[in-house]
């Protein structure tokens, strides 16, 4: 369902002076940065970095230089570039992964990042653990069996969302002109990309004559099987959709399963004056019951609000622009960390948390759970929920600014 931001105006969301947020970019303009890179809080003491330091990484995490002043005691790292992930690549296309190995807080996800060019194949393969995708460029073709051995086959391109239930075999080829880069995420943390169960090395490691048995021919025409694993490699570009659908269908015909999804047509939208959500789970998305997922859109100066998961660890892939985001741990403790284009983000289970837009374009991210449905409760719903004089005593306000809290979920506040 879409709705809006209501007719309040900017005013509905001026009780926020007061939050978390808010308080920390307050607090952070008594921070001072001299020419010669030393730091002055409240105008006082002073801070300094004698030895030479990675400018470029300092550059790009702010926050983590100089931490805003309502940040305290010590959280686990929450971010990992896929810049700093190993990058396998082969002819017809590279594979980077971010799982537990990486990213040690993130326990329930781990996610792939594959380019392959025209013609590029990721091989005939199979997960232990379920795959969820989304096409971040270009387009592919997918194939796959459902339970019942029945055939899919599609095109998918920029945008458009696949899952895989465990076990499913299948397979990803790049398209014309350029194939596609995509982000596959799995429902395990430990998961990783180079552990599955690939034909190339079924048909390397059975015994060449059990192996014909079981395709009825003749030993010898199996002689030039590869003896390694393939994983990604080249080949022609496939030929039209239609023909292709058409030869895999065989004797059982096409799956009744949609292993694809196009969230621009059945997705919950959530949109605000700030920007939008698009909630993708086993509402809309039928098979994807492992993993459900928030398409996010912050546009500058925008607010992801401050918020929780009940139900699920997040597990963030920041698509576009700049943003940073305060995650609120238990024992008091707190840590701000910025983010760009090609970062990961995980936030434990229940921890509140809001992303900011910092850039001057639109902030696009993904959050995604490892759950059959999207779950979150935002700070103001909660707190236009519960008793009037309870809030007051808890945060020293007033009736006044109680009744400025809005009354709905925002999701997405305005600069």
């Amino acid at each position: 369902m879409e709705a809006s931001c209501s007719n309040r105006g900017d005013s509905c969301c001026g009780w926020l002076a007061n939050s978390p947020a808010a308080i920390s970019a307050a607090m952070k303009q008594e921070h001072e940065i001299s020419g010669d890179g030393s730091v002055k809080i409240g105008g006082t003491d002073t801070i300094t970095t004698p030895r030479l330091t990675n400018a470029a990484l300092d550059d790009a995490n702010p926050d983590s230089k100089v931490p805003p002043l309502s940040d305290v005691g010590s959280l686990p790292v929450f971010k990992y570039p896929f810049s700093f992930a190993n990058k396998r690549v082969y002819a017809g296309g590279w594979s980077r992964e971010v799982t537990i190995r990486e990213l040690q807080i993130a326990k329930e996800l781990a996610g792939v990042n594959m380019r392959l060019e025209a013609g590029g194949i990721r091989e005939l393969h199979w997960h232990k653990a379920a795959e969820w995708s989304i096409m971040l460029y270009g387009g592919v073709r997918l194939t796959a069996i459902d339970a019942e051995g029945r055939s899919f086959v599609r095109d998918v391109f920029e945008g458009d969302l696949w899952y895989f239930p465990t076990g499913i075999p299948h397979s990803i080829q790049g398209l014309e002109p350029d194939g596609g880069e995509f982000l596959l995420v799995f429902d395990d943390g430990h998961f990783s990309e180079h552990e599955t169960v690939l034909l190339s090395d079924i048909a390397a490691h059975i015994p060449r004559e059990v192996m014909a048995r079981n395709c009825g021919v003749e030993p010898k025409v199996l002689r030039k099987i590869f003896g390694q694993e393939l994983f990604i490699f080249q080949a022609p570009v496939p030929g039209p959709l239609a023909e292709d659908q058409k030869k895999a269908a065989g004797t059982f015909g096409p799956s009744p399963c949609e292993f694809s999804f196009r969230p621009g047509e059945k997705s919950i939208v959530k949109k605000t004056k700030g920007g939008e959500a698009r909630v993708v789970d086993s509402s809309t998305f039928k098979v994807s019951t492992t993993v459900a997922a928030a398409i996010v859109t912050v546009h500058p100066g925008g607010m992801r609000e401050l918020h929780w998961h009940q139900n699920a660890d997040e597990w963030q892939y920041y698509m576009n622009g700049k943003a940073r985001m305060t995650v609120v741990g238990t024992g008091e403790r707190a840590r701000t960390m910025d983010f760009e284009a090609g970062d990961v983000g995980y936030i434990e289970k229940t921890l509140p948390h809001y992303i900011e837009n910092t850039g001057d374009e639109d902030l696009r991210f993904l959050e995604l759970f490892r759950s059959s449905r999207f779950e979150d409760l935002s700070l103001s719903e909660w707190l236009s929920h519960t008793p009037r004089e309870l809030v007051m005593a808890h945060l020293n306000i007033d009736k006044a600014t109680y009744d400025r809290i809005p009354r709905e979920k925002l999701v997405v506040l305005p600069r």
